[in-house]
C-alpha cells in the first residue's frame, strides 16, 4: 500500500480519471471559455501531480515519475465556433495521451535498457502530440482562422524524476520515433500514432470517435490536412520527422524512402551458413524482418487512386526498412519476447492503418478495394542462418547454402523417371508455321532488380526476388512507356521490348545481394548463374494465321504464386526436352543441362495491353491450338533458358519469400515494344511460314 492510501498507481493518474470521467461524461458542446478552464485544471492536475511526486521524493516519501508535458490551452486563444468541437477534442486527446504515458510509466517500471522510458514512452507520446497539435492548427485554418503560433513546440514532454536518478532525459529516441516498445497500453494505443488512447478511432479514415468526421477526408489521426492525402501516422503531419531526428540519415518518416537502400548495410549474416551462428543472442546474424508482398494482391489501381496507393506501399517498404534497422541496432536487448513487442507488433500496427489506407484510395475513386488486404499485417523474423527464432519455425535447408526456406529434397526429381509428356497440336492447314528469333544475349550486363513494373508500378523491391534483364536496359519500378522506347536494347535487331524473369542461383555461394532486400534480405541465396542460352523465339498458331501484337502488350506467364491460377512453369533437361516437370525441379544426367520453358498466352482480345489482374486480356490456345471465341492469335512468345547447375538438389529459383522456391512459382515477364514494323516483319515471317532471325 502506498503512503498516499493508494495501490500501486500514483495520485495523479486517480484525479486524471475523475477528470476524465467529468469530461466524457458531458456529450454537448460547450463555450471555449468553459472548456479551457476544465481542461487547464486537468493539465494542472497532472503537472503538479509530477511537481507532487518529485516533492514527495524529495522529502523521502518515493513515489513513481511522472510524465511532464508543456501546456497547451493557454497558447489557443480564441477558437472559432466552427473550430470549437475539433479543438476540444484534440485538447481532450493530449491529456488522455499524457494519463497513457503515466500509466505506461508506472506499469512498465525496471523494464528495458537505459533508454527504455524515452525510446517506448517519450517518443511515442511526442509524435502523438505533435499529431494532435497539428490537427488544432487545422481546425483553426478550416474555419478561417489563423492558426495558433508555436504548437509544434509543445510536443515534447519530460518524466519528472521520482529520486532515483532514472530520470531519461528527453533528447534521443526510437531510431523509427514509432515503436511503444512492445506495451499494447491495454489494447487502447496501437503503436501507430493512430489511436488517441480512447478506443474511438478506427484507424479508417471514417471517424474521430466524436461524431465528428474532419470532412470525411482524414482518420482524426492528425494525418489528414485537408488534402486528403494522409500521412499514416508514423510523422508529425508537418513532414518534420520525429522532431527533427532524421533517423541517422536513412529514412525521413514521410515514406519517400528511395526503395534502393539495403537495411543500413547492417551486417547481417548473408544467409548463406557460413558463419554457422543462430540468432538466438550470438554472433552475427540478427534475422530479418519478412513481410506478405502486397503489391500482387492489387490488381488494376484505379487513375485517381495511383498517387495514393503508390505512396503508401512505398511507406510499407519505408516500414519495414526501419524495423529491420530497429532489429539490428537493438540486437540483445530485451526479454525472450523483446522483438515480438517491440518490433513485430508495432510494426503490424502500422501496416494495418497503411493497408487501410490503400483500400480507402480504391473505394474513393470508386472502385472496389482488394480483398483480404488485412490478412498482409504480419510479418515475421526470419534468421538468415536457417535456425528457430521468437518462437518461429524456418526449418528449411541449412545445409544447402543456409537457404532458410526451401527447397527442399521432394522438390527434385530425376528426369529420366519423368514418362514423355509434351504434346503439340498438330499445324492444320490454315496454321502458320514460321518463326522469328531474337538474339537479346544472356544478361551478361548483370542487368538486376527486384522490381516488378507490370504488377507493382512505382514499388521498389514489388517482386521481393530478383529479375535478369535482357532487351531493354532499363526496366524498373520507375519505368513508363516512354522511357522504355527512349532507353537502348541488348537486342542485335533494335528490338527494345524488355523480357524479365526470376534469377536462378547456385546454393550455397555468395553473391553481392546477399544483404539487400529482393536477395538475402527476401530468402533468396546463393550465386546467380548466367543462362548459358537465352532463346527468344515468336512462334505461329496451328489453325490460323497470326496478326500483330499491339505496342505496349504486356503478358506475364505462370504464377510466382503457389497455388495461383495459370501455373506455367516448365522444367527440363537437354535431351529430354519431350518431358516437362511444372511442379519440381530436374535433375539432370551428366552431359544434360537444366532448361527453363516459358511458353506465354498467345491469343489476345483484341482490344487491351494489359488487364486487372494482367491475364484477362491474353489466354492460351484451346486444346487443338485455336483462340477461344473473342480472341484472335498473335505470335506466341517463347523464353527457352539453359543453364549449367551444380549437381544434385543445389539450385532454386527466386520468389517470394513465404513461396518457399516451389518450382511451381517460376514464371516470366514480357512488355513488347516493337513499333510497328517491327512486328509486321515477325507477323509476314510466321503467317508466311519461313524461320527469321
Amino acid at each position: 500500500m502506498r503512503p498516499d492510501g493508494f495501490s500501486g498507481r500514483p495520485a495523479f493518474a486517480d484525479a486524471e480519471r475523475c477528470w476524465m470521467r467529468h469530461l466524457h461524461g458531458s456529450r454537448t458542446r460547450r463555450r471555449t471559455a468553459g472548456m479551457l478552464t476544465a481542461l487547464a485544471v486537468l493539465s494542472g492536475g497532472l503537472t503538479a501531480g509530477a511537481a507532487d511526486a518529485a516533492a514527495n521524493g524529495a522529502s523521502g516519501t518515493a513515489l513513481a515519475p511522472a510524465i511532464s508535458c508543456p501546456a497547451v490551452e493557454n497558447r489557443v486563444g480564441q477558437v472559432p465556433d466552427r473550430a470549437q468541437a475539433e479543438v476540444e477534442r484534440n485538447l481532450q486527446q493530449l491529456e488522455t495521451q499524457i494519463a497513457e504515458a503515466n500509466r505506461r510509466l508506472a506499469t512498465s517500471a525496471g523494464q528495458g535498457g537505459p533508454n527504455f522510458v524515452q525510446n517506448a514512452i517519450l517518443g511515442p507520446l511526442r509524435d502523438k502530440r505533435a499529431a494532435a497539435l497539428q490537427r488544432i492548427q487545422i481546425a483553426f485554418q478550416r474555419a478561417g482562422a489563423q492558426a495558433p503560433n508555436g504548437l509544434n513546440g509543445l510536443a515534447t514532454c519530460t518524466v519528472q524524476d521520482d529520486g532515483t536518478g532514472n530520470d531519461d532525459g528527453t533528447g534521443q529516441d526510437d531510431p523509427t520515433g514509432n515503436d511503444n516498445g512492445g506495451q499494447d497500453n491495454g489494447g487502447q494505443d496501437d503503436g501507430t500514432g493512430n489511436n488517441d488512447g480512447t478506443g474511438n478511432n478506427d484507424g479508417t479514415g471514417n471517424n474521430d470517435g466524436t461524431g465528428q468526421d474532419n470532412g470525411g477526408q482524414g482518420d482524426g489521426t492528425g494525418n489528414d490536412d485537408g488534402t486528403g492525402q494522409d500521412n499514416g501516422g508514423q510523422d508529425d503531419p508537418t513532414g518534420n520527422d520525429n522532431g527533427g531526428q532524421d533517423n541517422g540519415g536513412q529514412d525521413d518518416g514521410t515514406g519517400n524512402d528511395d526503395g534502393a537502400q539495403d537495411n543500413g548495410g547492417q551486417g547481417n549474416d548473408d544467409g548463406q551458413g557460413n558463419d554457422g551462428q543462430p540468432d538466438g543472442g550470438q554472433t552475427g546474424a540478427v534475422g530479418q524482418i519478412n513481410c506478405p508482398t502486397v503489391a500482387g494482391r492489387l490488381g488494376q489501381i484505379p487513375a485517381r487512386a495511383q498517387a495514393e496507393v503508390r505512396r503508401n506501399m512505398q511507406l510499407l517498404e519505408t516500414q519495414i526498412a526501419e524495423a529491420n534497422r530497429r532489429l539490428d541496432s537493438s540486437a540483445s536487448q530485451g526479454g525472450a519476447n523483446f522483438v515480438q513487442n517491440a518490433i513485430l507488433g508495432p510494426l503490424k500496427n502500422k501496416r494495418e492503418a497503411t493497408l487501410e489506407r490503400i483500400a480507402i484510395a480504391f473505394q474513393r475513386a470508386g472502385a472496389q478495394a482488394p480483398a483480404g488486404l488485412q490478412t498482409l499485417a504480419t510479418c515475421e523474423r526470419r534468421n538468415p542462418g536457417g535456425g528457430n527464432n521468437n518462437g518461429g519455425n524456418n526449418g528449411g535447408n541449412g545445409g544447402n547454402g543456409g537457404q532458410a526456406r526451401g527447397p527442399v529434397a521432394a522438390d527434385f526429381v530425376d528426369i529420366r523417371s519423368v514418362r514423355p509428356n509434351v504434346n503439340t497440336p498438330r499445324s492444320q492447314g490454315n496454321g502458320s508455321r514460321g518463326t522469328f528469333s531474337v538474339d537479346c544475349g544472356r544478361n551478361e550486363q548483370r542487368i538486376f532488380n527486384s522490381d516488378n513494373v507490370i504488377v507493382a508500378p512505382g514499388v521498389s523491391n514489388g517482386a521481393q526476388h530478383t529479375h535478369d534483364y535482357v532487351g531493354n536496359e532499363s526496366t524498373n519500378n520507375q519505368s513508363t512507356n516512354e522511357s522504355l522506347l527512349a532507353a537502348g536494347t541488348t537486342c542485335r535487331n533494335g528490338d527494345k521490348s524488355t523480357h524479365y524473369w526470376p534469377v536462378l542461383r547456385a546454393l550455397g555461394q555468395r553473391e553481392f545481394d546477399a544483404n539487400r532486400r529482393g536477395g538475402g534480405l527476401d530468402l533468396n541465396v546463393g550465386k546467380i548463374l548466367t543462362p548459358a542460352q537465352v532463346q527468344i523465339t515468336f512462334k505461329g498458331n496451328p489453325t490460323s494465321k497470326v496478326v500483330a501484337a499491339p505496342q505496349f502488350l504486356r503478358i506475364i506467364t505462370g504464377n510466382a504464386r503457389v497455388g495461383g491460377a495459370d501455373p506455367n512453369a516448365g522444367w527440363t533437361c537437354t535431351g529430354f526436352e519431350n518431358r516437362e516437370l511444372t511442379d519440381k525441379y530436374p535433375l539432370c544426367p551428366r552431359g544434360s543441362r537444366v532448361v527453363r520453358v516459358f511458353n506465354f498466352q498467345s491469343c489476345w482480345d483484341g482490344q487491351n495491353i494489359d488487364s486487372a489482374n494482367h491475364r484477362t486480356h491474353v489466354t492460351f490456345p484451346q486444346a487443338d491450338g485455336s483462340c477461344p471465341q473473342g480472341f484472335q492469335a498473335i505470335p506466341a512468345l517463347e523464353h527457352r533458358l539453359v543453364y549449367n547447375v551444380p549437381q544434385g538438389p543445389n539450385y532454386a529459383v527466386d520468389g517470394f519469400p513465404e513461396e518457399l522456391h516451389k518450382p511451381i512459382t517460376d514464371h516470366s515477364d514480357f512488355i513488347s515494344l516493337m513499333n510497328e514494323e517491327q512486328m509486321q516483319q515477325v507477323v509476314d515471317c510466321i503467317n508466311s511460314g519461313r524461320r527469321c532471325r
